[in-house]
C-alpha cells in the first residue's frame, strides 16, 4: 500500500457517475427526483408519469401518457413458461424476491425492452403471491393504470381510488433514491455492454440483502407488539437495552428524518382517515415519537431519525398488503428507475473498474512434490 493511497470502505464519499435523476442530501433531509422535490411528485404523479420522466427528463404530454400506458399494459400478461417456473417457485416455497428475480429473468422468452420488463413485474409478483397461498393467478387488465392493476391482480377486485392514489404515492416516493447499492449494481452490469433483463436481474439481487432492500415488516411487528400506546415506551426501552435495532429507524445517508417518510406518512394517514379507522395510524405515530426520544437518550449524537420502512409498512399494511410482498412490491417501482440509470449509463459509458489493494503474501514458492 502506498501513502498515497486512500481505501474508501464501501465506497463511502465516492463520486462514480453525475445523474439527472436523483439526488440525495442526508444532511439537510432532501430528495429530489428528476428535479421535482419528491413530496411535490409522489402526491400528484402516477406511476407511469414519473416513469416516462425518469426515463425522457420531461413529463409527458396527454398523448405520450396515453400511448406510454397502453404499451406498459400490452406487456402485463405471463408469458407460459414463466407461469410454469412460478407455480415451481411456489411449490417450493421459494423467497418472494427470488421469485421476482427468476421471473424477470425470462422476461426475455419475449422481449427485452424496458417496457416490457416494467410492464409485467407487477404481474410476476402478484401471480406467484396467489400462487403462494394456494390460488390461481388473476389476469392483469389493460384498462386500469399500473398501480390499479396490481392492486386488482392480487386480490380480483378493482380498487377504489383512494387505494390506487396510495399506491401511487408509494411507489413515486421509492422509485429512485441516488447511486445506492442496486443501482450501482445496474449500472455496473449495464456499463459492460450487457442488456436491460440482466442488469435489472442483478438489481434484484443486491435489493434482496436485508442491509440494502430493508426490513418494513418487523417495523409494523413492532408496532403491534406494543399495541397500545402506553406499552411503547416499556417494549422499546427493552429493545434498545438488549441490544435490538429498531426497525423502521437510521438510514446510511439520512442524519435528519428521511423525507420519504413524512411523505408516506400523510399518504398512510390519508388512506386511515378514508377507512374510517385511525387506531393503527395513531399507534404507529405514538411509537414513532417514543422510539426516537429513546434512541436520542441511548444513542446520543446518532441522530436515528425514522426512515422511510417505517410509513412503509403501515401504508402497505393499509393497502392490503402482506409483508412477503413488502420488498417486491418496492421492486416494482425501482425497476423503472433502475432501467433510468442504465439508460443514463449508455448514454456516456465507460466499463465500472475500481481498483483493489493487495494485503495478501508475496514471494511464495511452489513446493510441492508429485
Amino acid at each position: 500500500m502506498t501513502p498515497e493511497t486512500k481505501i474508501s470502505s464501501g465506497l463511502e464519499n465516492v463520486v462514480a457517475a453525475t445523474t439527472r435523476l436523483s439526488h440525495v442530501d442526508g444532511e439537510a433531509g432532501e430528495l429530489i427526483i428528476a428535479g421535482f422535490p419528491v413530496g411535490e411528485l409522489a402526491a400528484h404523479a402516477t406511476f407511469e408519469e414519473t416513469t416516462w420522466l425518469l426515463w425522457h427528463g420531461e413529463l409527458p404530454t396527454p398523448a405520450e401518457l396515453t400511448a406510454f400506458r397502453a404499451e406498459l399494459a400490452a406487456h402485463r400478461a405471463l408469458p407460459p413458461g414463466t407461469l410454469t417456473l412460478l407455480r415451481e417457485g411456489a411449490r417450493a416455497r421459494l423467497d418472494y424476491m427470488d421469485a421476482l428475480r427468476m421471473g424477470i429473468d425470462t422476461v426475455s422468452l419475449v422481449s427485452s425492452e424496458a417496457v416490457a420488463i416494467v410492464g409485467i413485474a407487477p404481474t410476476i409478483v402478484a401471480a406467484f403471491a396467489r400462487l403462494s397461498e394456494g390460488k390461481e393467478p388473476i389476469e392483469p387488465r389493460t384498462d386500469l393504470g399500473h398501480a390499479a392493476n396490481y392492486l386488482y391482480m392480487l386480490s380480483g377486485q378493482a380498487p377504489d381510488d383512494e387505494r390506487v392514489r396510495g399506491l401511487e404515492t408509494y411507489l413515486n416516493t421509492v422509485i429512485d433514491h441516488g447511486l445506492n447499492a442496486s443501482t450501482f449494481t445496474c449500472r455496473v452490469i449495464t456499463s459492460t455492454g450487457s442488456d436491460l433483463v440482466s442488469a435489472v436481474v442483478g438489481a434484484i439481487g443486491a435489493l434482496k440483502g436485508p442491509l440494502h432492500g430493508g426490513a418494513p415488516g418487523p417495523a409494523l411487528e413492532t408496532v403491534f407488539e406494543i399495541g397500545d400506546a402506553s406499552r411503547a415506551e416499556q417494549v422499546l426501552r427493552a429493545k434498545i437495552e438488549a441490544g435490538e435495532r429498531l426497525m423502521g429507524f437510521g438510514h446510511r445517508v439520512y442524519k435528519v428524518r428521511d423525507p420519504r417518510a413524512d411523505v408516506l406518512a400523510a399518504a398512510a394517514e390519508r388512506l386511515f382517515t378514508r377507512s374510517g379507522d385511525m387506531r393503527l395510524y395513531k399507534l404507529a405515530r405514538a411509537v414513532e415519537s417514543t422510539a426516537i426520544k429513546l434512541l436520542e437518550e441511548y444513542k446520543p449524537g446518532r441522530r436515528l431519525q425514522t426512515n422511510v420502512e417505517f410509513y412503509t409498512a403501515l401504508l402497505l399494511h393499509g393497502l392490503g398488503l402482506d409483508v412477503p410482498l413488502f420488498t417486491p412490491t418496492f421492486a416494482i417501482s425501482r425497476v423503472s428507475g433502475w432501467i433510468a440509470h442504465a439508460f443514463e449509463q449508455r448514454a456516456a459509458n465507460r466499463l465500472i473498474r475500481p481498483k483493489s489493494e493487495y494485503v495478501g503474501p508475496r514471494n511464495l514458492r511452489w513446493n510441492q512434490t508429485a
